[in-house]
């Protein structure tokens, strides 16, 4: 399915901390494992009389840094923790590594025990549902005890042998981290070109192979998004590069068999408040060059099968035009917010003349339904819209567009989506379902004959039974009076006592929805009496691409103040109570935690911020960070004096006070390249330095990864035992 938009990135920033002045401790006299590579420090870490019961946390040296703009003066004493290079950097972020392992170390049990239910629901030998492709059926498969996938493929039947086109098991050995990505073959189906990172930065090498002869070609191409897009000579390819600062910013073309330092650009996006992107219509008669910032968009055009000739473009970019195209026939059909079109219409325009003015209505803009995206066949199309806070599928023929009919998913709550569908001519639409009792599900759905098959159920190992949970949706009333959501699930027979643990999770940024889907991850809170609360609060699109405009910007603080009317909401409801109530959110959602305990902190008894954007400001005035200029549509550009003053007004490192905060745990990757690791690590120092409290606040780094957390199938769920663990040592349930 084409997406509305590109997924916006979140932003990052700066971190570090000294280990010349941290603080000793112990552990009730037992040594703690403290990594560091300062001898005489370690020696001040570890060394400490028995007597001292609770180990005494890190504390970061100060190095007052004055900030000034626009007049205004800030000191950040911590801002010295962005020398990622800096050994006593190293140090700090180990130090507190060997605190939070301290301070858990009676959860260890605990935590082996929660990461082994985690993990023994899942299924050892799993496929994923194949799909077919050009002759090919293709698909993805785990092994029992790997962590990584194999990339495979059977011709015409899915009785023929396999052909094992990557095995990321065997690429991954003796590597610390490992992600493959962009796997794309050729026309002729005879070369693969696939992408693999080996540093958690989303910085990846492509790579090609030789599906006949299985050897990989000596052509690899560094620095890439991870994409590769064919041109219909099966020699020719197209890509993505990043500049420093991580954004994607220019498309080159190679040719097989000539080294990447001759590949020609094709183009470059100057706009560092934008980023460029390359894809290859389903009709596979067009290469399409895109760029995209958060409130403006730019196509180009090439035919696939004249990779020598020049691309042109579709529609220039205008401020606040936003669109998407696909392909069909002799046409282009766009997606976009024209005239006024909040919500999102269809369009079309002929391709011998496709600019605006030439854009003629297929489905009109309705202010109650968001337009998602659109998947295109030969005889159908299907739509991927949005109502009320539901995900909706719309079917319609190309020939007979008044007999459009939507699919009954027959729930309460629920996730679906387009799924995967790359055979033009199919009459199967395929697509995903979820609930939050209802594990991942693969439809394959007649849009003939409106029959539906069932092709795959995600398997929860261990017997899951979805009758013994329940979901509902209720509405929480913000200060303005504007109807939050929020999705709900339990264990049935839950009583309504107001002593109920519950985790409330939100993000709330770059119109990205959340969905309430199905985790099987979560049953090891659910079966322990927890309820699972997610808050759909503004700044997400759920409601509406309004609901979006109305969480963002000047209005940023309505996603904050969203989530804390939720919180009060549950506890008005007796789900909960300030003793029993958890937070939980990652990225931007780390920022509406960070916001949250400055507003609100004695609403929460802990928090879990993963890889939190916290430094709003100080990072929004860095265009060197990754990611930083393509947002400035996003919180605005602090160099103008009234969004530098409304970000001042809620950024959570800027506006730590002297007073209580509830326990909390903070996470991040050292590689990690959409949120600087320091950005964590600075705010974790500053509450420690403030804060009134005795309550735990804890700082995990992990080493060898970035954004997304440890690579492989079941490493990461270490981490989700982690946390899960923190949350239960705080209700005093250890079992």
């Amino acid at each position: 399915m084409k997406n509305l938009k590109p997924a916006a990135a979140c932003v990052g920033t700066l971190l570090s901390a000294s280990l010349a002045v941290i603080g000793t401790g112990c552990s009730s006299g037992n040594t703690p494992n403290a990594t560091t590579t300062n001898t005489d420090t370690t020696e001040q870490i570890i060394t400490a009389p028995s007597t001292v019961a609770t180990p005494l946390p890190p504390v970061a040296k100060k190095v007052p840094k004055e900030l000034t703009t626009h007049g205004h003066t800030r000191t950040d004493n911590y801002y010295w923790l962005n020398q990622r290079e800096d050994p006593e950097v190293i140090n700090y972020l180990n130090a507190e590594n060997a605190y939070t392992k301290q301070m858990l170390a009676h959860t260890e049990e605990l935590q082996e025990k929660l990461y082994n239910e985690i993990v023994g629901r899942i299924k050892q030998n799993d496929e994923s549902v194949p799909f077919k492709d050009n002759g090919y059926w293709y698909y993805t498969r785990f092994e029992a005890g790997m962590e990584y996938p194999i990339y495979a493929r059977k011709k015409g039947t899915l009785q023929a042998p396999e052909e094992v086109m990557v095995d990321a098991n065997e690429r991954a050995q003796g590597l610390n981290y490992y992600a493959a990505a962009g796997m794309n073959v050729s026309p002729n189906n005879q070369l693969l070109a696939f992408a693999e990172d080996t540093v958690s930065r989303r910085k990846y090498t492509i790579r090609f192979k030789d599906l006949k002869t299985g050897k990989l070609l000596p052509d690899h191409i560094p620095n890439t998004t991870g994409g590769a897009v064919w041109a219909n000579d099966n020699k020719t390819v197209y890509y993505t590069m990043k500049d420093p600062a991580l954004r994607s910013f220019k498309i080159f073309k190679h040719t097989l068999g000539t080294p990447s330092s001759q590949d020609k650009e094709v183009y470059h996006e100057a706009d560092e408040t934008f980023s460029t992107f390359v894809y290859k219509t389903k009709s596979d008669k067009y290469i399409i060059i895109g760029s995209g910032s958060t409130v403006a968009n730019e196509y180009r055009y090439l035919d696939a099968s004249n990779p020598n000739g020049a691309f042109k473009v579709i529609q220039p970019r205008e401020r606040g035009l936003e669109y998407s195209i696909d392909h069909f026939g002799d046409k282009f059909y766009i997606v976009t917010n024209k005239d006024g079109a909040t919500n999102f219409k269809l369009m079309q325009a002929p391709v011998t003349n496709p600019g605006k003015a030439n854009w003629k209505d297929v489905i009109p803009h309705r202010p109650d339904v968001l337009l998602e995206g659109i998947e295109i066949f030969k005889d159908y199309l299907a739509l991927q819209e949005r109502k009320n806070g539901l995900t909706q599928i719309r079917v319609t023929k190309w020939n007979d567009p008044k007999t459009d009919y939507y699919i009954d998913f027959g729930e309460e709550t629920y996730a679906a989506s387009i799924g995967n569908n790359p055979d033009f001519d199919s009459k199967e639409l395929r697509y995903e379902y979820s609930s939050l009792t209802t594990p991942n599900s693969t439809y394959d759905f007649n849009m003939q004959t409106k029959e539906k098959e069932l092709l795959k159920r995600q398997e929860v190992v261990g017997g899951f039974d979805p009758t013994r949970y329940e979901a509902r949706r209720i509405y929480a009333t913000a200060d303005d009076g504007t109807k939050i959501p929020i999705s709900l699930v339990y264990r049935k027979g839950l009583e309504r006592h107001g002593n109920n643990p519950t985790l409330l999770y939100a993000y709330g940024s770059y119109g990205i929805s959340m969905n309430p889907s199905f985790s099987s991850v979560r049953l090891s809170l659910l079966d322990r009496g927890f309820v699972y609360a997610i808050a759909h609060i503004r700044g997400g699109q759920e409601m509406g691409r309004q609901w979006y405009e109305d969480g963002k910007m000047l209005k940023k603080k309505n996603t904050f103040t969203d989530f804390i009317d939720a919180s009060e909401f549950l506890i008005e409801q007796k789900y909960t109570n300030p003793d029993k109530l958890f937070a939980m959110g990652g990225s931007a959602g780390g920022l509406l935690m960070g916001a949250v305990i400055n507003m609100r902190p004695e609403l929460y008894k802990g928090v879990i911020a993963g890889v939190p954007f916290v430094d709003v400001v100080t990072t929004m005035l860095d265009t060197s960070i990754p990611l930083t200029t393509g947002e400035f549509d996003e919180w605005g550009n602090p160099a103008e004096k009234q969004y530098y003053d409304y970000m001042l007004s809620y950024s959570p490192y800027d506006n730590i006070q002297a007073k209580a905060y509830p326990n909390m745990l903070v996470t991040t990757g050292l590689h990690d390249s959409q949120v600087q690791y320091w950005e964590p690590a600075k705010w974790v120092a500053k509450l420690r330095d403030m804060k009134t409290d005795d309550n735990m606040l804890l700082l995990h780094t992990n080493m060898e990864a970035g954004h997304g957390g440890a690579s492989g199938r079941f490493q990461r769920y270490r981490e989700t035992a982690l946390q899960y663990a923190f949350l239960l040592n705080l209700i005093n349930q250890h079992q």
